[in-house]
């Protein structure tokens, strides 16, 4: 009889049968108590002042936020399903409810993915990473720098994740041609951070660096009619991001201190990758015309055309000279986290139309929150503590439709409370779950977790008095009154 061998020991599970069925069942028992408990939930009389709409959309709202945060099932899955349940519930009528999903944020953010995936996939912005590392990175310190300020700059105009995607791949070369140690490395550390970090502040400068700002934008419009162009959003968030920026360098080079005296084989060897890419061909030039086209319109015609309209043009424009194709762009966008914006715009307006997020609000919230600057603080300090273990779309789908009904009884104005939530949402420094960015800097293998929580915790601070700074003292400077 042939030997029978196994690559991994057989092992012998030794509980009782009734431990074994419960541990692989758990899951589902978990959704089923859900389910049995919001049953039960709906079977009670609806709180006093508050109507029976309102009551459903509540429960509606408390079991997607224990699926956004549990992730026993897909967030974008579980935006689906409240789609489903609002008008099965009576809580909106069901044409109402499935129009919110072609919301104006949907299609910008689903524009914002394309264009992303044409700079990445022409070779223009890894062209880009290539040629202004080799110009200005000569000395370890300055090579650092601009890998921080690239990663940055870079998530201005693309999504925070796929810069890092971009970024990992340019900078795995100069760590493996400067042979640089997994785990012993410092500097291999320090580059792959300066990744991580530059796309998560560079991230939330506009509304290009994450699919938050737009979603946040979107039920902010659905909620009171007001709306921020692409120029007035930037404004306000440089105040957090430049400083955040200097005092980022600054923490980096303190925790990461650099091991090597020359970086000149990885820039020799960045060098040959450019050169051997050529000349810019006709793809590059063109997804570069249209991007700068793009962001000229976005900043000066915004306003007055819609971001989504213009957006939406620059897409055609791309298809119209053959610089894309489909199967590109169905491979490259993230399908599921549209489904997830259109939910929880849906989730949002269901909570405002029904009277829940104001009874909410006034019952919850209003009776301790004394001043309209604690509003500020206190919720950018949640969404900024959230936004580390759950998605940064859930955090502002859990918020909004709450902060949108308090604004209204503490006076604030309704744009404030917007950024108020999202941008904090978008400075998720600790955890590698915190934001795709970080995950794919952890992946590196260079980086333990502690690594990245220690430093993370002190910027996170840094991040949120500066943020409350900029809206004590720079925000009212430009119409935006707490």
């Amino acid at each position: 009889m042939d030997q029978i061998l196994f690559d991994k020991p057989l092992k012998i599970d030794r509980r009782p049968l009734w431990r074994i069925l419960a541990d692989r069942t758990l899951r589902y028992q978990v959704i089923a108590a859900l389910f049995i408990v919001g049953a039960g939930l709906f079977c009670l009389s609806p709180p006093s002042g508050l109507s029976h709409q309102g009551y459903h959309a509540l429960i509606v709202f408390g079991g997607c936020v224990i699926l956004w945060v549990s992730g026993l099932i897909p967030l974008a899955v579980t935006s689906l399903l409240a789609m489903a349940v609002i008008p099965l519930l009576g809580i909106m009528e069901t044409k109402k409810t499935y129009a919110l999903f072609g919301n104006e944020a949907i299609f910008f953010i689903l524009s914002a993915f394309v264009l992303a995936a044409a700079m990445t996939g022409s070779g223009l912005s890894t062209r880009l990473a290539r040629t202004m590392l080799v110009r200005f990175g000569r000395t370890p310190r300055s090579l650092v720098l601009t890998v921080f300020l690239l990663s940055a700059l870079f998530s201005f105009a693309m999504s925070e994740h796929a810069v890092a995607a971009m970024m990992f791949a340019v900078v795995l070369e100069i760590v493996r041609s400067l042979e640089l140690q997994k785990g012993k490395s410092n500097y291999g550390k320090l580059l792959f951070m300066a990744i991580g970090w530059g796309c998560v502040i560079g991230g939330i400068a506009t509304f290009l660096g994450g699919a938050r700002a737009p979603l946040a934008v979107g039920m902010l419009r659905e909620a009171t009619g007001l709306d921020f162009t692409f120029f007035e959003w930037t404004v306000a968030a440089l105040p957090v991001v430049l400083p955040l920026l200097v005092v980022g360098f600054f923490l980096l080079g303190r925790f990461f201190p650099r091991d090597i005296d020359s970086v000149a084989p990885g820039i020799a060897f960045l060098n040959r990758q450019r050169l051997e890419m050529g000349r810019m061909n006709y793809n590059e030039k063109i997804v570069a015309v249209i991007m700068l086209l793009t962001l000229f319109g976005w900043v000066f015609l915004g306003k007055r055309f819609g971001l989504a309209n213009i957006a939406i043009l620059a897409v055609g424009a791309l298809f119209v000279f053959k610089v894309v194709s489909w199967q590109a762009i169905e491979e490259y966008v993230n399908w599921g986290v549209i489904l997830m914006y259109g939910g929880a715009i849906t989730l949002a307006s269901a909570l405002e139309k029904s009277g829940a997020a104001r009874w909410l609000a006034e019952e919850g919230l209003a009776g301790w929150l004394d001043s309209p600057f604690m509003v500020v603080a206190i919720f950018s300090l949640l969404s900024l503590l959230l936004t580390e273990c759950i998605s940064n779309a859930a955090v502002i789908a859990i918020l909004m439709p709450i902060g949108m009904s308090l604004q209204q009884s503490m006076g604030i104005d309704p744009r404030v409370m917007t950024l108020t939530i999202a941008l904090p949402a978008g400075l998720a420094f600790c955890l590698p779950m915190g934001t795709p960015a970080n995950a794919i800097v952890f992946s590196s293998g260079y980086l333990k977790t502690r690594e990245m929580i220690v430093p993370g915790m002190i910027i996170m601070a840094i991040a949120w008095l500066l943020f409350l700074g900029s809206a004590w003292l720079v925000w009212p400077l430009i119409g935006l009154h707490i």
